[in-house]
């Protein structure tokens, strides 16, 4: 990354920092700034996420391990991660009318990871997110050998968790992604 490209993205990412503090009470920049730079992946990472509309901002920091968290805040799904099956099997399942890829294998190239439904739920705490689109989570092992995925909205006030097939896809469905720097 040029360094122009690196000032105007950390420039980005602490006026969003600044304007949420919300978000991440008692987690400062000069620890945010200090964790990115000790990390060589997680500027691109980053990127990847501002390129692709998910407004990374800090939400929070693990007292175990130091970790600065960041999760798409952008308020519906971004727009440059969806129509997405959720993962590499359930795309090559698909005969017809593929997508352009899966959640979890977008995510693993971005180096950032799907959401728990623990952590969507706790994203909402936040603020509204996810009112006219969804996203995919991270879905357990045992609803994935059968068949299924789960995917969580916010609707009518409250934050809903949903099964589809795992190769289905829609406009509206993304993918929000978590990042541990």
């Amino acid at each position: 990354m040029k360094a122009q490209e690196r000032d105007h993205l950390l420039g980005l990412l602490k006026h969003r920092f600044e304007q949420n503090a919300d978000r991440h009470k008692g987690v400062s920049w000069a620890s945010v700034l200090a964790r990115i730079e000790a990390t060589p992946t997680a500027l691109k990472a980053l990127a990847r996420m501002e390129a692709s509309g998910g407004e990374p901002d800090v939400i929070g920091q693990d007292d175990a391990t130091g970790q600065i968290i960041f999760c798409d805040c952008a308020a519906e799904s971004p727009p440059g991660r969806r129509s997405l099956c959720y993962d590499s099997e359930a795309l090559t399942a698909r005969k017809e009318n593929k997508p352009e890829g899966s959640a979890v294998e977008m995510a693993a190239d971005m180096g950032v990871e799907l959401l728990s439904e623990e952590q969507y739920r706790a994203l909402q705490q936040l603020g509204a997110f996810d009112t006219k689109t969804s996203s995919w989570i991270a879905t357990p092992e045992e609803v994935r050998a059968l068949g299924g995925a789960l995917f969580c909205d916010r609707r009518y006030g409250r934050v809903f968790t949903y099964h589809n097939g795992a190769q289905s896809y829609y406009g509206a469905r993304g993918l929000r992604a978590l990042l541990r720097v």
